[in-house]
């Protein structure tokens, strides 16, 4: 090839680098409705919060979001739904703590949160509350740990899964208590608390935005918040850490994520439009009055935080012997 040929080929290739890159950034908005998959079942805390965020998306962007309940696993059918799913920015997860930091260290999982998976933004996060039946007959956390010693095993507790930030929350309390509680996994908050309310179960960890009008009607009792702080909409009932048990914290989160291969551009703008959502003063406030505090951050803050809040629970997995069973 001489030099004439070799620097027109050399153009062109610069050219169509040139074109490859913003491609990918006129493919958005999708000109395909966009799927929104939760892990868990229509009613519960994660829920309530995808469907607020999605339809503000959608009104943004100008596109339907349609908001996917594939409920199952501690959330981890969904996870492996979406790291299987279209890389062309037409399906988002709103990822949570269990699936993304906790299950793989807890059970075998077909995918890998953090290949499989892409970061985009930060969703929301809120303490879990432990509330137990009114039957129980405990008014405190003192009085449930002194029942659960006098019956070793004999007090169950719900989760929304194996694995689940639920979970891990009765697990470490268990540990940090020196008590023994029998642990029931369900497919969501919602059927977690349905069993609850109907005095099928003893206690659960519950997101507050679900216990909330059931601790108001009198029907559940709480007993303490998982936090560093007590919330605002519950500022009379304490924290599990100034309730006797320092440093204890067990905070429940849920962030976007997209499928591992969806090209960086798309990722980029996605975190722009789900940042800007998080930031919207009246989603805030919708959030607010769920018990649920945006969390909007970059790509790269939402990795850094996975690594962190993985770290941290795969040592509770190891010191607590926990598996899926």
């Amino acid at each position: 090839m001489n030099k004439s040929h070799l620097l027109h080929a050399t153009a062109q290739a610069f050219a169509a680098l040139l074109l490859s890159g913003p491609s990918h950034a006129q493919d958005f908005p999708p000109k395909k409705p966009v799927t929104l998959v939760v892990g868990f079942a229509a009613g519960g805390a994660a829920d309530a919060a995808a469907r607020l965020i999605a339809k503000k998306l959608g009104e943004n962007i100008g596109q339907t979001v349609v908001v996917d309940n594939r409920a199952g696993a501690g959330g981890n059918i969904a996870h492996q739904q979406v790291a299987n799913g279209p890389a062309d920015g037409t399906m988002l997860l709103f990822g949570s703590v269990g699936p993304l930091t906790i299950a793989p260290h807890v059970m075998k999982v077909s995918y890998d949160p953090f290949k499989d998976l892409a970061p985009v933004s930060g969703g929301v996060n809120f303490p879990n509350v432990l509330v137990v039946h009114k039957g129980v007959g405990a008014k405190t956390l003192a009085e449930f740990v002194t029942l659960a010693k006098k019956k070793p095993g004999g007090l169950d507790y719900a989760s929304t899964g194996a694995g689940s930030a639920s979970h891990l929350a009765g697990e470490l309390f268990s540990q940090r208590a020196g008590i023994e509680m029998t642990h029931v996994p369900y497919k969501g908050g919602a059927p977690a608390l349905q069993d609850l309310l109907g005095g099928r179960i003893a206690s659960y960890f519950s997101a507050p935005p679900t216990a909330l009008p059931h601790v108001e009607a009198g029907n559940l009792v709480p007993l303490a918040t998982t936090g560093p702080t007590r919330p605002a909409y519950m500022p009379n009932i304490p924290t599990v850490a100034e309730s006797g048990y320092p440093g204890f914290e067990a905070l429940n989160w849920y962030a976007f994520v997209a499928p591992g291969k969806t090209p960086t551009p798309i990722l980029d703008r996605w975190n722009v439009e789900i940042v800007k959502v998080l930031n919207d003063p009246s989603v805030k406030d919708a959030l607010d009055k769920h018990g649920l505090t945006p969390q909007p951050t970059t790509r790269a803050e939402l990795r850094a935080f996975m690594k962190k809040e993985d770290a941290k629970w795969s040592t509770v997995v190891r010191e607590r012997k926990i598996t899926a069973n």
